[in-house]
């Protein structure tokens, strides 16, 4: 059973930047693909960004709407997978979840029902 704990929500203004990390524990953590989710109020949880088990090349995966402007990356060392997010929007504006499934992801693996282990969630409010 995979633990997952996010950190580092918080209230910005719009244009700033914040970085969540999220803490893993309970697997080996590089047999894991981690992503990001966010949902906003009355909405769907959507998929923000994800990564396989290493940064090389073709292992990250952005929704549009966020790229350019989300990093994803991870610390297989500390067990730890982030999302630092430049030029916030208040659209940005969700609480965003972490979460882990076995193995690997694709491009198409978008579907929260593609991650087996999920976090708490930490706030993220953006604001004009």
């Amino acid at each position: 059973q995979v633990q997952l704990v996010e950190s580092g929500g918080g209230l910005v203004q719009a244009g700033g930047s914040l970085r969540l990390s999220c803490a893993a524990s309970g697997g080996t953590f590089s047999n894991y693909a981690m992503g990001w989710f966010r949902q906003a109020p009355g909405k769907e949880r959507e998929f923000v960004a994800a990564i396989n088990w290493s940064a090389s090349a073709g292992s990250t995966y952005y929704a549009d709407s966020v790229k350019g402007r989300f990093t994803i990356s991870r610390d297989n060392a500390k067990n730890t997978v982030y999302l630092r997010m430049n030029s916030l929007k208040p659209e940005d504006t969700a609480a965003y979840y972490c979460a882990a499934r076995f193995g690997l992801v694709g491009p198409l693996d978008r579907d929260r029902k593609a991650y087996h282990y999920w976090g708490q969630g930490t706030q993220v409010t953006v604001s004009s």
